[in-house]
Formats: C-alpha cells, structure tokens, sequence
C-alpha cells in the first residue's frame, strides 16, 4: 500500500542536483522501505521535463539515463482513477482552489488515500495545507 504521494517536483530533484535538497533525498530514502503513488500523468510528465533538460543541455544523456535507471528500480505504483476523475474531482478541485489540473491531481490522490504528499511547489503546498493534507518536508 502506499505511504505517501509523489510529485514529480521532488523527484527530479535527484536528478537535478543543484535542486535537492536533504528533504528531497530522505523522500528517496523512503522509497527504500516505502511506496509511493503517483497520478497517471507522472511518467508523461516526468518525460516532458526530462527531454526539455536535456534539449537545453541542462542534462546529459548518461545522466538522463542514470536517473530513469533509478526510478525504475523504485516502488512508485501508478494510480489507475486519475483518468476517470479528471473532469470531475480532479477539475472541480482544480477551479475551487485556482490549482492546474496536473497539480489538482496529486492532491487529490493524496486526499483520496489519505497519505501525504511530498511535493516542492509552492502553491500546492500552500493549497494541499490548507486541506488538512500532510506534507513530507522537501
């Protein structure tokens, strides 16, 4: 079962050095004993970013490739609701709380678990406190 909810906010902080911080390496270090779920968007989205760093330079090939051997070897279970609640838990949270959709549905998969969620962004932070969420320092 999973403990907790992921962003990708944190975990690309493994991969960009210069964003992580020791609260973001203990969220990796739970992922030794723990599970962590994401919404379905998380693979795409972590993609995205991955292949725009690299476009930029910001990361290497190896490097890219270093880090998606990392994630593939963590317990990140992927959850299968995202795509039927989005155009109504999901969006309804998301207009309620002026969240984007992406970031709407990590909060509500936390809620809906009720488990924490590890994230880096400001205002899903602030939004997911707000709720009664529980949030891993990051």
């Amino acid at each position: 079962m999973s403990t907790f909810v992921l962003d990708v906010s944190v975990a690309l902080a493994w991969c960009f050095h210069d964003e992580a911080t020791s609260a973001s390496w203990a969220v990796l270090d739970r992922l030794e004993t723990e599970e962590a779920a994401v919404p379905s968007l998380w693979h795409l989205e972590t993609g995205n970013i991955l292949a725009l760093a690299e476009r930029k330079r910001r990361i290497t090939a190896a490097r890219l490739a270093e880090f998606v051997a990392l994630i593939d070897t963590l317990a990140i279970t992927v959850d299968e609701q995202t795509p039927y609640r989005v155009l109504s838990d999901i969006l309804a949270l998301a207009r309620n709380e002026r969240l984007t959709t992406y970031d709407a549905a990590y909060l509500e998969l936390a809620m809906r678990l009720g488990v924490p969620l590890a994230t880096k962004d400001a205002e899903l932070r602030q939004t997911a406190a707000k709720l009664g969420v529980e949030l891993l320092g990051v």
